[in-house]
């Protein structure tokens, strides 16, 4: 695909320059296709690019037929480097990009925004390819009410501790996961957030693209045996919308009044949708519960 800028007729009068101040410029994250036309007007008329990694900003300038400045900014960058930025602003167009996708989402781009307004500086932003609206429009799940919580914590404590606290919201919840943590992912919602729909958002606006929308339980043995290669977007339901049969437990509770714990959970599988052997397990589970009980009377 040719997104290469037309060449311009040397008859014709110069761009005009771009108000002095900061531009950010969402670019593509797959395909290249995707950069706007405004984005590539912006990128050809600005005086540098502020990008995490010059290498593959470099890449989308040459592919777009342009050279500018690239100056560094990502996470390591200091209060000079911001600093550097905003003195450039005050007497020339600087732009913003990031890797992929809209600057400022889980990058560290809001710093520099901030600084800059505070400094009466113009900002103006481009809009684009968003990896976390890309990867909601493709899972099915509800869209009403959505929230962004970054990329689930390395730790295991501490990713249980994340999805406690943001299971309890009404929303979709989006995060940006990697590969090769994919699958500790998935356990850690079939444990602490169970019942819920999830969806893998991979390889967006590429070749391959793919979601897969499921039980945690089933995501997890698909990408076991297919291990996922690249950034992913995860998504999960909002706990209202998993139970519209009722709450698993009551459901067990109630089978297991006259079914052995495997058809109950059979019973309850075909209900739900739900994964057989947690709710094998949990049928286990409260089957012992209720005799401990029955024992204490």
């Amino acid at each position: 695909m040719n997104t290469h800028l037309p060449e311009r007729d040397l008859s014709e009068s110069p761009p005009e320059p771009l108000t002095n101040g900061l531009y950010i410029v969402a670019t593509p994250i797959g395909n290249l296709g995707d950069i706007t036309v405004r984005a590539v007007d912006i990128l050809s008329r600005c005086d540098a690019v502020a990008c995490e990694d010059t290498r593959v900003t470099g890449k989308l300038m040459k592919h777009l037929g342009l050279h500018k400045p690239l100056w560094r900014y990502d996470d390591h960058s200091s209060p000079h480097d911001r600093a550097r930025l905003i003195d450039a602003m005050r007497s020339g167009a600087v732009a913003l990009v990031s890797d992929a996708g809209t600057p400022l989402v889980s990058d560290p781009g809001y710093r520099l925004v901030a600084d800059a307004r505070e400094q009466n500086i113009s900002v103006t932003t481009l809009p684009g390819a968003c990896a976390v609206i890309a990867g909601l429009t493709l899972s099915g799940l509800p869209n009403d009410r959505f929230l962004f919580g970054g990329f689930l914590p390395v730790k295991e404590k501490a990713r249980a501790d994340v999805l406690a606290e943001l299971g309890q919201v009404d929303a979709t919840l989006i995060f940006y996961e990697t590969g090769p943590r994919l699958t500790k992912s998935l356990v850690a919602i079939a444990k602490d957030l169970p019942g819920r729909t999830v969806s893998v958002a991979r390889e967006l606006t590429k070749l391959h693209e793919e979601c897969r929308t499921d039980t945690p339980e089933n995501l997890l043995e698909h990408y076991q045996a297919h291990p996922p290669k690249g950034e992913i977007v995860l998504l999960i339901a909002p706990p209202n919308d998993e139970q519209p049969h009722g709450d698993p437990d009551a459901l067990l509770r109630e089978a297991l009044a006259t079914l052995k714990p495997s058809q109950a959970a059979g019973q309850v599988a075909k209900a739900t949708g739900l994964d057989r052997k947690t709710l094998y397990a949990r049928a286990l589970e409260i089957g012992a519960e209720t005799r401990d009980k029955q024992g204490n009377l």
